[in-house]
């Protein structure tokens, strides 16, 4: 065995586990936000999950990876690759097409993932379904295409986003807000003057364990986006990711503290969900202070996000927009202040942060990439839902949301308790 075929192996292995990670991490989200929710709705959580990955992987093996990694047109869309067929000859790796498209589609599956907490509680499961295809299928692999494929009009220009704060967490954090804006608060979250009621989240406990499976799958995020297990910085990537969720978590503390005299569970977890998100564009190419530094800001920025929806009315039960949207946007940014030329030059880049002598001009592409995936993630989930709801209702009907999903769409409570089959019956009565 040569030395070639033996490093493909190695990188073979390592892509396919650092998958396995990515996937793991849809137990964290099915965790996590069944944990923020209330307890009549943990198994829609669930069975949206499940629609994340059963779907989002079919759709991107049909469709989705074709748009986003196959051949290239005008720096747009790609036109190869359908079910992993055709011509991607320009796809050079040392690892197969097949491993490849695994790690991609533990992607395009944690960017649905993202939009699903910000409709929590009251979206339509069918329309969730199409909105499923739509994200996986067209505007996800789009918004990729630009950045991360061969001749995408982004990537020549010079974006750079090592494993996606723009192309996953600002498209996603974006899309979700739009969701949320589209389909409205949650019933009896707003009081008639606007002020916000508490919604108490009913398992806290499980919704830290949801952010520690993600904490842990995040190294596979970031580590793997190397695509080789050779590659000498998958141990200062895996410090940065260490180090900035830790700061984003530890702000959240002492922040809430000062701010509401308590330290804030929900702020805290989604603190350090924060910090992960914001070093992901930059975790390669920055320095252990400044992903620090990133974490801080992004914690801190989650905290004034969340006050900023609700003030406005808007129901994330979540927080999607404020941990995924506006920390994926600083941590976008960040590189255009913080790259460090001989980091990004491992990677045949060679480009300097405003504060390392590079300039205006890498802040500038990072600017125009995220204001472009931002936009486009906002803009076209707007327009499928309100495609969607030309077919299927995009919300669910009053008395199911005021039961609960779990009975009134799914027919099962998350747990066995004779007032919820009392409930069941009642809706189903009501229906004739």
């Amino acid at each position: 065995m040569d030395l070639s075929t033996l490093a493909s192996g190695l990188d073979t292995i390592w892509v396919v586990l650092t998958a396995a990670m990515i996937l793991l991490m849809e137990g964290g989200f099915a965790l996590l936000e069944a944990g923020f929710v209330r307890q009549k709705n943990a198994v829609s959580i669930i069975m949206k999950v499940f629609v994340d990955i059963a779907f989002g992987a079919l759709v991107f093996f049909f469709i989705g990876f074709a748009f986003m990694h196959g051949k290239d047109i005008s720096g747009l869309i790609g036109t190869s690759g359908f079910m992993l067929g055709g011509d991607l000859s320009h796809i050079d790796l040392t690892i197969s097409h097949d491993t490849f498209w695994l790690f991609q589609c533990a992607f395009v599956i944690a960017v649905i993932s993202i939009v699903s907490g910000a409709v929590a509680e009251r979206i339509n499961f069918h329309a969730y379904i199409l909105y499923t295809i739509a994200m996986t299928g067209l505007i996800y692999p789009i918004a990729g295409h630009w950045v991360w494929s061969t001749g995408g009009w982004l990537g020549k220009l010079g974006m750079i986003d090592f494993a996606g704060s723009a192309v996953i967490h600002a498209l996603g954090g974006f899309a979700a807000l739009a969701a949320a804006l589209f389909i409205g608060p949650r019933i009896g979250k707003f009081a008639d003057n606007g002020t916000p009621n508490i919604v108490p989240p009913s398992n806290l406990p499980l919704a830290s364990v949801g952010a520690f499976i993600l904490w842990f799958g995040w190294f596979g995020f970031n580590s793997g986006s190397t695509l080789s297990a050779t590659n000498a910085t998958i141990g200062h990537i895996a410090v940065t990711t260490m180090l900035s969720a830790a700061a984003g978590g530890a702000t959240c503390i002492l922040f809430t503290m000062f701010r509401y005299r308590k330290a804030d569970p929900p702020m805290v977890i989604n603190g350090s969900l924060a910090g992960l998100v914001g070093i992901t564009a930059g975790c390669a190419f920055v320095s252990d202070i400044v992903a620090i530094l990133i974490g801080a800001v992004c914690g801190i920025a989650m905290v004034f996000a969340t006050e900023f929806l609700e003030s406005k009315r808007i129901d994330d039960p979540v927080g999607a927009f404020a941990v995924h949207g506006v920390s994926g946007s600083i941590g976008t940014l960040a590189i255009g202040l913080f790259a460090k030329p001989e980091l990004t030059a491992g990677y045949g880049q060679g480009y300097s942060g405003l504060f390392y002598g590079g300039g205006w001009s890498l802040l500038g592409v990072q600017t125009l990439g995220l204001i472009t995936v931002s936009v486009w993630g906002f803009g076209l989930t707007w327009l499928a839902f309100k495609l969607i709801k030309k077919i299927v209702p995009v919300r669910v009907s009053r008395d199911e949301e005021l039961v609960g999903l779990d009975v009134g769409i799914h027919g099962v409570p998350a747990y066995s308790q004779d007032d919820d089959f009392i409930e069941l019956t009642k809706l189903k009565n009501s229906r004739g």
